[in-house]
């Protein structure tokens, strides 16, 4: 279900309370790239508060429950606890930091530089035997959509890298074998 839609005007924050959220933006073509995945205690739709439109389309991935915010009411509890302000601005510059990181890597790093660290992100910590599992099932459209390439790409990696032995699957999820090579 889409929450909020890029271009819309809106005064309201979203607080996730259960469930996951997507926020992407998308050409008139359909083509995506996923911004940003949240869950509980995160919020969305912070880029408005400004009076501006909204600056990405937000999606559930799953039931989800939010919290909705007014611009108000926002204002009025930055004023009896100002060091949710503090907080706020922390989690802003961490967001601008990974934008900052997003657009290095999509000019400066190739495909497969950007695939190997998305599936190192998703991945638990490593199992006795030294393989990592993803930490939820994901597509190759998902993937693409992350790195901001098309399926078919994605789906190259993966066969290389299964003809390989770096990958496979179980139950559904990644999984990598060793440790993906540098460059591919």
């Amino acid at each position: 279900m889409l929450l909020i839609q890029e271009g819309d005007f809106g005064s309201t924050l979203y607080i996730v309370r259960a469930g996951r959220l997507r926020a992407y933006a998308a050409d008139p073509k359909g083509k995506e790239i996923t911004l940003g995945l949240y869950g509980p205690g995160e919020y969305v739709g912070e880029m408005s508060l400004d009076g501006g439109p909204r600056s990405a389309n937000v999606e559930t991935l799953e039931t989800t429950t939010c919290a909705v915010i007014t611009r108000e009411t926002l204002l009025s509890y930055i004023a009896q606890e100002p060091d949710f302000a503090l907080e706020m601005m922390a989690r802003l510059i961490r967001r601008a930091r990974l934008a900052t990181e997003s657009t290095r890597s999509l000019a400066l790093i190739d495909v497969y530089g950007r695939f190997k660290r998305l599936l190192e992100q998703l991945s638990e910590p490593a199992a006795a035997d030294g393989s990592r599992i993803l930490r939820e099932r994901i597509t190759h459209q998902q993937v693409a959509n992350h790195l901001a390439c098309s399926r078919e790409m994605v789906s190259r990696l993966m066969k290389d890298l299964e003809v390989g032995g770096y990958v496979g699957k179980r139950d559904g999820r990644i999984v990598l074998f060793k440790d993906l090579p540098a460059r591919w």
